[in-house]
C-alpha cells in the first residue's frame, strides 16, 4: 500500500485583519495595581485584577451583599476542615452580623465544633490511635455530643415509663444547647452555640458510620438519624428560600453537603417552591466532582450562576469574609436581620 504524499501549505495566501478590530478579552483596565504602604484592605480588594478568579470573587462578594440588602439568605455549608484551619471566628462573625442566615455542618464539623468550644483544641493524631484501637474514644466527645442527641429521640411518657418518637430539634441545635448547658469554657468560639444565640439554623447532616461518636455505647442509631434527618428538613425549607437573589456555599465539602443540598433543592421545587436566579459558590482545596455537579452546575442550570474558586481556606476564606465586611461597614452593624424561622418562611414544609 502506498502512501499518500502531502504539500505543505501555500501560507501566501492567508487572510489577516488589523488588530485593531480584533475582541480582546484581556485589556489594561483589567490589570492589577500596586497598592503603597498603608493602603485600606478596600484599596487593595480593588486593585485585583479583573480576571479569572479575582474576577469571580468580586461578583460573588457582590452576589453575597445584594443577598443581605435584599433579605436573602446565604447558606454557609461547610466540611469539617474549615474548622481545623482556624476559621470558626470568622464564620460566627458573618452569622453575627447577618450575612450568614444558616449554617450546614457534617458530622466531623459538628463534633471539631463541640471540641474546641470544650477543651480550646481538636484533631488527634488518627495514625498513633488507630493500632491500639483508641482512635475516637475520648470519653466526653462520644458521651456529651451522644447524650445531646439522645435526649430528644427518648422521652418519658405519663407513667415514667421510656418512649420514644419523632424529635422536635435538629442535631445542630441539640448540640449547640447542650455546650451551653455544660457552660463549656470556650462556647464562644462554636458555630453550633451561636446559631442557638442568634436564632440561626445550624444543621448537622450525617453519614451512620463516619464519625468517631458513632464508635460509642452511648451511640443510639434511631435518634442520629432522627436528628439529622430533621436537619435535613429544616435545610430543605431554607433552601426553598433561595430563590430570587440568596447564594450557597459549598466549602470544602467534597461529598456529604454537595448531595444533601442537591435533594434539598428538589423537595424544595418539588414543594412548588421556584428556586430560581440564585448563586451557588465552591470554594475548596481541589477540584471535587459532586461540589462542582452538585452545586456548581446542576442546580442552577439556565436560571443561575455557579463559581468554583480553588484554593487554601485559610487564605481564600479570610479574604472572601473582609471583603464582606467592607461592602456592608455600616449596615451590618446595625442589623436585626439574622435570618427568619424557616418555618415561618417556607409554607409546605
Amino acid at each position: 500500500m502506498s502512501r499518500k504524499r502531502y504539500a505543505a501549505a501555500d501560507l501566501s495566501a492567508v487572510k489577516t485583519s488589523p488588530l485593531g478590530e480584533r475582541r480582546n478579552k484581556v485589556h489594561l483596565s483589567d490589570f492589577a495595581r500596586v497598592c503603597g504602604p498603608g493602603a485600606t484592605f478596600q484599596d487593595f480588594f480593588d486593585s485585583l485584577p479583573d480576571q479569572l478568579a479575582a474576577r469571580d470573587l468580586k461578583q460573588i462578594v457582590s452576589a453575597v451583599v445584594s443577598a443581605y440588602r435584599h433579605q436573602k439568605p446565604v447558606i454557609w455549608a461547610m466540611g469539617a476542615h474549615v474548622i481545623k484551619c482556624g476559621l470558626s471566628g470568622l464564620v460566627i462573625e458573618l452569622m453575627r452580623r447577618g450575612v450568614i442566615s444558616a449554617v450546614a455542618l457534617n458530622g466531623a464539623g459538628a463534633i471539631h465544633d463541640f471540641e474546641i468550644a470544650l477543651i480550646g483544641g481538636t484533631s488527634e493524631d488518627v495514625a498513633a490511635g488507630l493500632g491500639a484501637g483508641e482512635f475516637g474514644m475520648a470519653e466526653e466527645t462520644g458521651s456529651l455530643i451522644n447524650a445531646a442527641i439522645n435526649a430528644a429521640w427518648r422521652k418519658t411518657d405519663h407513667s415514667g415509663a421510656e418512649a420514644t418518637g419523632k424529635t422536635e430539634c435538629g442535631m445542630g441545635e441539640l448540640i449547640g444547647r447542650k455546650l451551653m448547658e455544660i457552660d463549656a469554657p470556650y462556647a464562644d468560639q462554636s458555630i453550633l452555640v451561636a446559631g442557638v444565640r442568634l436564632g440561626i439554623p445550624v444543621t448537622v447532616h450525617v453519614a451512620v458510620g463516619t464519625d468517631i461518636i458513632h464508635m460509642h455505647p452511648s451511640a443510639d442509631g434511631a435518634a442520629l438519624g432522627a436528628a439529622s434527618h430533621y436537619d435535613f428538613r429544616l435545610m430543605c425549607g431554607v433552601v426553598a428560600t433561595l430563590g430570587d437573589g440568596g447564594v450557597y456555599f459549598n466549602v470544602g465539602s467534597a461529598v456529604v453537603l454537595p448531595e444533601v443540598f442537591l435533594k434539598a433543592v428538589t423537595v424544595a421545587r418539588n414543594l412548588g417552591h421556584p428556586v430560581r436566579d440564585f448563586t451557588t459558590v465552591n470554594l475548596d482545596m481541589k477540584d471535587q466532582y459532586r461540589s462542582w455537579n452538585n452545586v456548581v452546575k446542576r442546580p442552577t442550570g439556565d436560571h443561575g450562576r455557579g463559581f468554583s474558586i480553588i484554593g487554601h481556606h485559610e487564605l481564600l476564606i479570610p479574604l472572601l469574609a473582609q471583603s464582606v465586611f467592607e461592602q456592608l461597614p455600616a449596615a451590618v452593624e446595625d442589623s436585626t436581620w439574622r435570618g427568619d424561622d424557616p418555618g415561618g418562611q417556607t409554607d409546605g414544609f
